[in-house]
């Protein structure tokens, strides 16, 4: 596995792991927790050594599951965590960015995780009611006292960064990108091309789609993410399968999976993304790895950027109130 560089020189592998489908999220979570501290060993071993979590992740058993993982590897491994919602009694209740609330994660998070300092610390989302330039400047001062490394935003709107990064160096910005959602090549990308800011999608694969295993008449049970998602409706999945099954006969061209087109696809986007996979899968660890070593014409990939415009997609990528968060 290449690395690939973000903001700031920091070098992570070129593609890494989402860590959060281990504790929530996705269907019923795993009963065996050794199996998935398995399984986050065995991917820093294939070279996927930039693992991402965050405090609201279970809340906070994803980091202790991290943490646990990481232990005997620490060296080996880049850890991102996230701060910026108020969690109460186990339940995500808005928004808390305020500089109090982000020492205090701070100082939870290095103590779940059994680090001395956190490599990439995100704001999770923008939180309206503190300027993001107190933000930037409490992570500024986390990093002179150690406690973290480099400081980055997830799903910010482009004045956001400008404005976070006027205060204090931004290294990475984390948002959704995939062959469906393709809302940070407008103003985001740009951003981050002209300020040196690395680009870490996650949900790279559609939240599952772009593996070819969600049928048109698949069920999600009301604890699961997708329930929740618009484009996972039943008459939005259908009229989605266009997409996947273009993804699919290109792949089988390619002597590939779709799963690997779509890991591919975003690596060629540019040389700074590095695009955060989640499993609990030690096969699929594999597929992922091998996806750095497919190789797509300039053909293929003009044809996948033009995707979507050809066959449009149905459903948005978060529920209405989920919209609201992100862009800000």
């Amino acid at each position: 596995m290449h690395t690939r560089e973000l903001g700031q020189g920091l070098q992570v592998s070129a593609i890494g792991l989402g860590a959060m489908g281990m504790s929530m999220s996705y269907g019923p979570n795993p009963g065996d927790r050794d199996d998935m501290i398995g399984v986050l060993r065995y991917a820093v071993e294939q070279g996927l050594a930039f693992i991402d979590t965050a405090e609201v992740y279970g809340p906070y058993v994803n980091e202790e599951l991290v943490g646990e993982a990481i232990a005997p590897i620490r060296d080996q491994v880049v850890v991102a965590t996230k701060f910026g919602w108020n969690i109460v009694e186990g339940r995500m209740l808005g928004t808390d960015s305020r500089p109090e609330q982000i020492r205090r994660v701070a100082d939870a998070s290095l103590q779940r995780l059994g680090v001395e300092a956190i490599d990439l610390f995100y704001q999770h989302r923008v939180d309206p009611d503190v300027p993001i330039e107190d933000v930037a400047g409490t992570v500024g001062e986390l990093v002179a006292a150690g406690k973290v490394k480099h400081f980055g935003l997830s799903e910010a709107g482009a004045q956001t960064i400008r404005r976070a990064h006027a205060v204090f160096p931004v290294t990475a910005v984390q948002s959704e990108y995939s062959l469906w959602t393709r809302d940070p090549e407008t103003e985001v990308l740009p951003v981050c091309d002209e300020l040196g800011i690395g680009f870490v999608p996650f949900s790279p694969l559609g939240k599952g789609f772009f593996t070819g295993t969600v049928t048109p008449d698949a069920k999600f049970e009301a604890g699961e993410i997708r329930a929740h998602v618009p484009r996972f409706q039943a008459e939005n999945l259908a009229a989605n399968q266009a997409l996947i099954d273009h993804v699919a006969a290109l792949a089988a061209a390619r002597g590939a999976t779709s799963a690997q087109v779509a890991l591919a696809w975003l690596l060629a986007q540019r040389p700074y993304i590095v695009p955060i996979p989640g499993t609990r899968r030690r096969e699929r660890v594999d597929e992922n790895a091998a996806a750095t070593t497919v190789g797509l014409s300039a053909d293929d990939i003009a044809d996948l950027n033009a995707l979507v415009v050809r066959l449009g997609v149905a459903g948005d990528r978060y529920d209405e109130s989920g919209m609201r968060m992100v862009a800000r």
